[in-house]
């Protein structure tokens, strides 16, 4: 029996799902999934038996449950810190952290208008102004990561970080959408997307049988 368990979303449609898991999947360890299909009559209620909150992603490792993406990260970065989920200096952590919570709270309009869906393609959906807005400042943080901590790696910080995955389901959406970046943010995306990882998941995502309608343009 796995000592970790994840409970996640639709991995089509599920981006904070994505975070948390590729967080764990960088520490190497062993762990069980359970995906929790969205929209469905019985979601909450199922939700409900592993997340008090009521939402996914929430991790159980024994008798403890974390139910929110950041703080899965952070429990995750305690417990195996040979895994470099944060950058090493204090000033690189900062940033790490402060471009992880921007994501966290922030590009309401890119959430809204662009939704995560891997398998699906809609280049002629267009981006309004505030989405745009959103897309813009996200590739400066990454340009500026990347100049001031990145030398050294092909991620925001070198190696891959609770960083990296915090802006993961945007690259997804990048894609979905056909969105054009300027060469060197497109060059992190791309960097990104061939993570062994992020391909497991996109994998998986294309073969799933659920569908959301809404998210469906």
């Amino acid at each position: 029996m796995a000592e970790f368990t994840i409970y996640i979303g639709n991995k089509n449609y599920s981006s904070w799902s994505l975070r948390a898991w590729l967080m764990l999947k960088q520490t190497g360890a062993a762990f069980a999934e359970e995906v929790i299909p969205l929209s469905d009559a019985n979601t909450r209620a199922s939700i409900l038996r592993h997340s008090p909150s009521g939402k996914v992603p929430a991790l159980r490792h024994g008798d403890q449950v974390i139910w929110e993406s950041l703080a899965i990260g952070e429990y995750l970065a305690e417990i195996f810190p040979d895994a470099r989920l944060w950058p090493a200096s204090a000033k690189a952590r900062a940033a790490a952290r402060a471009v992880s919570l921007e994501m966290h709270a922030g590009f309401a309009a890119l959430r809204s208008h662009l939704p995560m869906n891997l398998r699906s393609s809609f280049p002629n959906r267009g981006v309004t102004p505030d989405a745009q807005a959103d897309i813009n400042r996200i590739a400066a943080a990454w340009r500026d990561c990347r100049k001031r901590f990145g030398e050294g790696g092909d991620f925001l910080f070198g190696h891959a970080t609770i960083a990296d995955a915090m802006y993961a389901p945007v690259v997804s959406r990048l894609r979905t959408y056909k969105i054009a970046l300027d060469e060197e943010a497109q060059r992190y995306a791309d960097q990104l997307w061939t993570l062994p990882a992020m391909q497991e998941w996109a994998a998986a995502a294309r073969n799933e049988p659920m569908i959301i309608e809404r998210f469906e343009f």
